[in-house]
């Protein structure tokens, strides 16, 4: 009985927490479907009498919000495939493969780990308007297929470790290349470090607001994170259409977090299977 309570307790305590978590997104799906009168009214008002469900059809004419989900999702994609592919490689060249300083490499990449991005801001636009991008999504989605990220190069490599030798020796054995091994037989045993990785960085790149808000001027070429900031700066602060937009512009991440979640899941099981 007592084994019984406990768990009771546990469980009250979770749905607490997580009642908790879930608040500012119940909030936000509350003020997406009030006046906007009503959204800055305190005490809040924790219901609905009539949803406006014309303020979703006003964020999306107010500002070109499905412009704004274009070009993230653009954004978002090209740097997902640049990610995964890259830092793969990488992360297969540091866990399998025997080249001059490659201790060295991989210490310098620990230590690009605790460095922050802040210090990397003026060289890299110096660099980039040296070579003519600013302006353009170049420095927004180039990095990701240059390496990946050193986090994911770290991910791949320590999930490299893990798989046996002898299925790359098999592999030598019967006369493949090192491209062939790592395409055929490496990468897809990986994964549940390819959808983490997926997961990581598309939730990364849709997000991103410091970035375009450096290289980007024209307003049709923002990605969804700068767009949703103009809500608040134009014609005063809708809030109510704001947090129409956000929601809309959430749905996407949280459909490919959902799917990738079951496929990691699987992945994963599949994987233990097949070491066991």
């Amino acid at each position: 009985m007592s084994m019984r309570a406990g768990r009771m307790v546990r469980y009250a305590l979770l749905i607490a927490i997580g009642g908790v978590v879930m608040l500012p997104l119940a909030w936000a799906v509350l003020a997406s479907l009030k006046p906007l009168a009503e959204v800055y009214r305190l005490p809040p008002i924790w219901w609905v009498d009539s949803p406006a469900w014309s303020n979703y059809v006003a964020a999306l004419n107010v500002l070109p919000l499905l412009r704004f989900l274009w070009n993230s999702s653009v954004i978002s994609l090209t740097s997902v495939a640049g990610a995964v592919l890259t830092s793969s490689m990488a992360g297969y060249a540091f866990a399998r493969l025997d080249w001059p300083g490659k201790r060295i490499w991989f210490v310098l990449l620990l230590a690009s780990l605790v460095v922050p991005s802040q210090v990397l801001l003026m060289p890299r636009f110096f660099i980039y308007e040296w070579l003519g991008w600013v302006g353009s999504y170049k420095p927004l989605i180039v990095p990701a297929w240059l390496g990946g990220g050193a986090f994911n190069v770290l991910l791949f490599r320590q999930f490299f470790m893990t798989i046996p030798r002898e299925m790359q020796e098999a592999a030598t054995v019967d006369g493949a290349t090192g491209w062939q091994t790592y395409w055929q037989i490496m990468l897809p045993a990986a994964k549940p470090a390819v959808l983490a990785v997926v997961l990581m960085s598309l939730i990364i790149h849709w997000q991103e607001f410091m970035t375009p808000l450096i290289y980007l001027s024209d307003f049709q070429t923002y990605p969804v994170a700068l767009g949703l900031r103009m809500y608040q700066s134009m014609a005063g602060t809708w809030g109510n259409l704001l947090m129409a937009a956000s929601l809309v512009a959430l749905v996407p991440v949280v459909a490919v977090v959902i799917v990738l979640q079951r496929y990691i899941g699987a992945a994963g099981r599949f994987n233990a299977a097949n070491k066991a």
